[in-house]
């Protein structure tokens, strides 16, 4: 599995503090300062839900910048009507998403027709057990399992001043559980924007904009691939 180093921890380094205080929203990139046009809705909505941390939460954006908002964008491109509601929140373990997750479900307008999960980063960062960022993303996916709710698993990588030993253990948690549960993977959630300094914030940790619109045009084929045949193109 290809390893990015340094850039790959600096990316990471500020996702396990940014539970308390959002910055100011960053100037918007030359890229994002153009919000994408409006299209009109096409068939019966989709409602998909995104549960992660910062990443999903759109940390140091507007909101109409974060990765849900996006990647609703980019799927009602293609004919979807999708409506993503953005539940990621800023500094989330998996411990914490496993505690809301059924609270954040029963909230819902209606049912999810798939689930997008980002979360584990800020524990790897925490140095917290990989046991235990695996037991609770398990039991995170085994919920969404018994609602009948399809999942896109949005995998992370350990960096390697953690050693060789953990890193082996964290980085199997994504493939062992996407395919237990039948869970679409993406390998690698920041892909997109690793190793590209113009792609992340001041702070160099998180994605500007642009680094979203990037990391969108790398995931939407596998969102739109997991959603149920009967919600394409309605």
């Amino acid at each position: 599995m290809k390893v990015y180093g340094p850039v790959l921890m600096g990316m990471l380094l500020a996702l396990a503090g940014c539970g308390r205080e959002q910055p100011p929203a960053a100037p918007p990139s030359e890229a994002a300062a153009e919000s994408p046009p409006a299209i009109a809705a096409m068939g019966r909505e989709v409602p998909i839900l995104a549960f992660g941390d910062s990443l999903f939460a759109g940390y140091g954006l507007k909101s109409d910048e974060s990765y849900p908002a996006r990647l609703e964008a980019a799927l009602r491109a293609r004919g979807i009507n999708a409506r993503i509601a953005n539940a990621g929140v800023s500094g989330n373990t998996t411990a914490d998403g496993l505690a809301r997750l059924a609270f954040t479900l029963d909230g819902q307008k209606a049912p999810p027709a798939l689930a997008l999960v980002e979360l584990g980063a800020n524990d790897m960062l925490r140095a917290l057990p990989p046991a235990q960022a695996r037991a609770n993303l398990d039991a995170i996916l085994a919920e969404l399992g018994k609602r009948k709710i399809p999942v896109v698993l949005m995998g992370m990588l350990a960096p390697p001043n953690l050693g060789a030993d953990y890193r082996r253990q964290f980085d199997t948690i994504y493939p062992a559980l996407a395919k237990k549960h039948g869970a679409v993977l993406v390998p690698f959630f920041m892909q997109a924007v690793a190793g590209k300094p113009a792609l992340v914030q001041p702070d160099h940790l998180h994605p500007t904009a642009q680094g979203i619109d990037e990391i969108v045009s790398a995931t939407v084929d596998a969102v739109a691939g997991a959603l149920p045949p009967n919600h394409h193109n309605e």
